[in-house]
């Protein structure tokens, strides 16, 4: 095999391999948030750099499944969540 493939091999696997550490470097707070909207109940979690952004993504994610169309949608992601527990990674 000539160099030239193995070198271009090393680079993309270093590459994705920095890719991966810095995305998940940075999320170091995770979040569950369960969130009750139009008598539906439903439980997500989420990680983050920030206890803030985590606690918004689960909540975000937890109203994907409940709320229909956009007006529901942003109503339910400024709901207080009913139950929310974050803990921060190490």
């Amino acid at each position: 095999m000539k160099r030239g493939p193995i070198i271009a091999i090393v680079l993309i696997v270093g590459l994705a391999a920095f890719l991966l550490w810095s995305t998940l470097g940075a999320q170091r707070v995770e979040c569950h948030a369960c969130v009750q909207f139009s008598g539906q109940h439903n439980c997500a979690a989420a990680s983050a750099s920030t206890e803030a952004e985590a606690t918004k993504s689960a909540v975000s994610t937890a109203c994907g499944v409940m709320a229909r169309g956009m007006d529901e949608s942003i109503a339910c992601d400024n709901t207080k969540p009913a139950s929310l527990e974050c803990k921060t990674r190490s």
